[in-house]
């Protein structure tokens, strides 16, 4: 090459290297001296997905896998897509004009709701992606530093502020990345796999602590409620099951009562208040209220009064078991929100008796066939209630089944504190990556040569 040619491509080559730094003025925060700032969209290549005609859809045999939004859903402990459901040939990649995303790359989703969920996952074979779908390939082999600095991204703080929420691959582009020396990049991982490898082996020992508590919790539930739990009680005191009623909910229950008579009543009064975020489902108890004044919810919202029973309606409440006996009330008046089903039970019910009943994970999965309504906000409609047939015993077998449940079931507030553990590992892992990318975690060796050499090279 000549001379002058060559000197005009290394100044094109450092302006191009000039472009991609970003500049000190936009720096997110402070990272090591032999680090750099550069732009996302210089260090790789962002690649938007193909559409995806039906007609080519849900063939399984053939060798170039073609993934959804939906398919982010299916990985194994390494973020390894393993989802086969679409498959294509190369004839049909190439009707489709698809784009065959090179494998080792970073896979989430652009369009839609999925993108809250920030779901990443990795292709160990080519394959094509849908057009709900981004792909990023790094220049380098070892693709997990990217991997795991792309899941400190919250990619929907970048949406449009459109109908259906969108990234542009600009805006993905210009995301500033920290940039340490390579040799820097395999000790982060290798600090990373390390940490969240413990994480993980604490996450299975809780995990299998909390399903053998919820299979016994389960069996002794389904012991209470078919008379197994109190076949020794009725013996003692010679009776039997004949003594058990079997009924409709609403023969023995009023669902969503009448609301009580306000019109009488001093609007200055204060009342309880019981958002559906009150009600704790871990622990089935409403955990706190708040103090309102009688004019600020008496209309539009739901009412109650002690010893009602509240049943979260909507999707995912119900499912979560978000289901609490109501108990002291300021004014002994209360009001909540519309998305509770309110059961008074008659004289013949104890109230605790039917809160066990319905927060058993056999009823709720029985209301969550039956849910209406569109995605995300379904609800248990109240016909589903007061048809439900319940068998249940006499007044004093139920309360001695309350007892025993109580006694037994006490082990829930640890259950709660092992949840709370887990989510405290998420967090965990959150703020080791966040430490991995400031170059925190006592792995940078600061005399190695600046992380510029190696944006140079690529």
């Amino acid at each position: 090459m000549p001379r002058q040619e060559r000197e005009a491509r290394e100044i094109e080559l450092r302006k191009e290297l000039i472009d991609s730094l970003v500049p000190d003025w936009e720096y997110p925060y402070k990272i090591p001296n032999n680090w750099v700032w550069v732009f996302w969209g210089q260090y790789g290549t962002l690649t938007a997905g193909s559409g995806f005609k039906l007609e080519y859809q849900n063939f399984t045999e053939y060798k170039i896998p073609f993934f959804k939004v939906g398919s982010l859903k299916y990985t194994d402990q390494d973020g390894i897509l393993w989802e086969r459901k679409n498959t294509i040939t190369e004839t049909i990649r190439q009707q489709l004009k698809a784009t065959l995303i090179p494998s080792y790359s970073i896979i989430f989703a652009k369009i839609g709701e999925a993108i809250r969920l920030n779901r990443r996952a990795i292709n160990d074979i080519p394959c094509c992606i849908d057009n709900n779908l981004m792909s990023f390939k790094s220049p380098i082999e070892d693709y997990r530093f990217i991997y795991y600095w792309t899941m400190t991204l919250d990619l929907y703080q970048i949406t449009n502020a459109t109908t259906i929420p969108a990234i542009r691959k600009s805006d993905l582009e210009r995301i500033p990345l920290p940039l340490p020396p390579l040799a820097e990049q395999e000790r982060i991982v290798k600090a990373i796999e390390r940490l969240f490898s413990e994480l993980d082996k604490a996450r299975e020992i809780i995990e299998n602590i909390l399903d053998t508590f919820q299979n016994r919790k389960s069996a002794i539930l389904h012991q209470a409620f078919s008379g197994e739990l109190t076949k020794k009680w009725r013996e003692e005191r010679g009776l039997s099951l004949d003594t058990w009623k079997e009924t409709t909910l609403k023969d023995v229950c009023e669902i969503n009562p009448k609301r009580i008579d306000t019109r009488f009543l001093d609007d200055t009064i204060n009342v309880s208040f019981i958002p559906m975020t009150s009600v704790s489902d871990t622990l089935g108890k409403i955990t706190d209220s708040r103090i309102e004044q009688l004019e600020k919810v008496k209309k539009g919202y739901t009412n109650f009064i002690e010893g009602d029973v509240l049943f979260a309606k909507i999707t995912p409440c119900m499912e979560n078991g978000k289901i609490a006996v109501v108990e002291k009330l300021h004014n002994k008046i209360g009001f909540g929100s519309t998305e509770f089903h309110v059961l008074r039970c008659s004289s013949d019910l104890y109230n605790k008796y039917i809160y066990y009943f319905i927060r058993n994970q056999k009823f709720r999965n029985e209301a969550k066939m039956v849910m209406s309504g569109s995605v995300g906000h379904q609800r248990v409609p109240k016909t589903f209630l007061e048809e439900y047939i319940i068998n249940f015993p006499p007044l004093t077998e139920q309360e001695e089944i309350v007892r025993i449940l109580d006694d037994t079931l006490q082990k829930e507030d640890k259950a709660k504190e092992l949840t709370d553990t887990l989510e405290q590992i998420d967090l965990m892992k959150k703020t080791i990556l966040a430490k991995a990318f400031r170059g925190e975690l006592n792995t940078n060796n600061p005399d190695e040569e600046s992380a510029l050499g190696l944006l140079k090279e690529i």
